[in-house]
């Protein structure tokens, strides 16, 4: 059972549908290896990313600034299925592509101030299965959950307030994972 703000969706995108966007994003998406600096010294981010979005959509995190590069064809296509099925608008996309078991995201929230008090955040996977964990701020009960491909995470309400969530590393042999998180970024006059 996962926590309240926390919503699964096992079957989002058919197995065909998951891997056509799996290859179509691989090869399109323009990732980048980002170098972050903890405890003033310098560190590779444990996956690749891109940021993508309408324009004005910067976003700012762990230190970086993130320029959004425009939406292409398939990546509206998921925002757009991903906005009917969460009724919530989504100005940009965080993607992430774990090349291997070596490749993690640590614990975070995703509560930056230009995504409001209660963000509505969609997370869809594709490629390989991957554990999430979510962990509640005020105890630190954790919670497991197996991302699987063409799966949909639902975020909501207080969720990013009260929880963190990671994607760790497995010495399993794990293929590649694609995640994309799509959100809104309260923009000045950019949004409704």
């Amino acid at each position: 059972m996962l926590p309240p703000g926390f919503a699964y969706h096992s079957g989002f995108l058919t197995c065909e549908e998951a891997d056509l966007f799996f290859a179509e994003l691989r090869a399109a998406i323009a990732w980048q290896n980002e170098t972050l600096v903890i405890f003033g010294k310098p560190r590779h981010v444990p996956r690749l990313i891109a940021w993508y979005g309408d324009a004005g959509t910067s976003y700012r995190y762990s230190g970086v600034q993130h320029e959004p590069r425009p939406w292409f064809p398939a990546l509206e296509a998921l925002r757009h299925r991903c906005q009917l099925f969460a009724g919530a608008r989504f100005s940009s996309v965080l993607a992430n592509l774990y090349r291997s078991g070596a490749d993690s995201m640590g614990w975070h929230s995703d509560d930056e101030p230009v995504l409001g008090a209660a963000p509505t955040i969609v997370s869809v996977s594709l490629g390989a299965a991957r554990r999430f964990r979510i962990r509640r701020r005020r105890d630190r009960a954790c919670f497991d959950l197996v991302l699987e491909p063409g799966s949909l995470l639902l975020m909501s309400g207080l969720s990013q307030r009260d929880y963190q969530h990671s994607v760790p590393k497995t010495a399993k042999a794990v293929g590649e994972r694609i995640n994309l998180t799509f959100r809104m970024i309260e923009v000045s006059g950019l949004c409704p």
